[in-house]
């Protein structure tokens, strides 16, 4: 119905391109148009405004040798006071856009080294946007934004990468546990040999006691019974502590079996080495 009144319509974002026997003759902005088709005039086709986007996979190699996909991500747009070059100009605008990240890439990725990659996605996206920029205006289209989204090498190599990252931590941790041990070890000794003097200390503040009160108890004897001797005394208190002795092994239920002389004679032996070891100790 619109053509027999020689009207059409043009969307908004949109222009149309106008001819006439086949010549362009001017661009159509959004809105209504009389276009009267018996005097040759006719719409050649419709170009959209709106931003697009072109999403490039690209495999590369990089410096040290380990191929890459890296995913580029263009955004672009067709300018409106240069509508007829973006119509006529070119055929397939994302072939020739998509040609021209191909060959920035290739061109400056093999120069870094992977991890460089990595880092320099930024330095990487600006290169191929100036270049797009450079060419692609010259066909009436405007790159508004170039980013590299991806960089994904061979999935031997993230497995080998990661495999080097916990190799590094796992050494980190080794050493860490390590240290950690030695330290305890350290302060394990450390308690253990203040733990030793003090229970040195103990036994030897026991062993004066002892000596201090066999010492007393002789000298009371002494003097309370006329006639006995400092020997006399020790003989008896040492004849006594062994019956004790005797008394207690065979009282406890789980004790040892222990054979130990227990004559008359025997016990003379045994007091008179406990004596002078006693009086060795004290004198010392």
């Amino acid at each position: 119905m619109g053509n027999l009144f020689c009207c059409v319509q043009v969307d908004q974002s949109t222009v149309a391109i106008r001819e006439r026997f086949g010549k362009f003759v001017d661009v159509l902005e959004p809105g209504c148009h009389c276009l009267p088709w018996f005097l040759g005039h006719q719409l050649a086709g419709h170009l959209s405004l709106r931003l697009q986007q072109l999403d490039v996979r690209c495999e590369t190699k990089t410096k040290d040798n380990v191929f890459v996909n890296v995913v580029a991500s263009i955004q672009y747009r067709a300018l409106a006071n240069k509508a007829d070059d973006a119509f006529y100009k070119l055929t397939n605008t994302r072939s020739q856009i998509q040609a021209y990240v191909f060959d920035v890439i290739r061109a400056s990725v093999p120069k870094l080294n992977l991890d460089a990659a990595f880092e320099q996605k930024n330095e990487i996206a600006k290169a191929v946007e100036d270049e797009l920029e450079k060419a692609m205006s010259a066909y009436g289209y405007e790159i508004v934004q170039t980013l590299i989204v991806d960089i994904e090498p061979d999935e031997h190599v993230k497995r080998a990468m990661n495999e080097i990252n916990a190799a590094a931590r796992m050494r980190v941790a080794t050493n860490e546990k390590a240290e950690a041990e030695k330290i305890l070890q350290i302060k394990r000794a450390e308690g253990e040999a203040e733990s030793k003097y003090l229970s040195g200390l103990g036994i030897a503040r026991q062993r004066q006691a002892i000596v201090d009160g066999l010492r007393d108890s002789v000298l009371g004897f002494s003097v309370n019974v006329p006639g006995t001797t400092a020997k006399d005394v020790m003989d008896m208190v040492l004849v006594t502590q062994y019956f004790d002795t005797m008394k207690e092994i065979g009282a406890a239920s789980k004790s040892s079996t222990v054979f130990i002389p227990h004559g008359p004679g025997a016990v003379r032996d045994v007091a008179s080495q406990i004596r002078d070891g006693l009086l060795q100790g004290s004198h010392q």
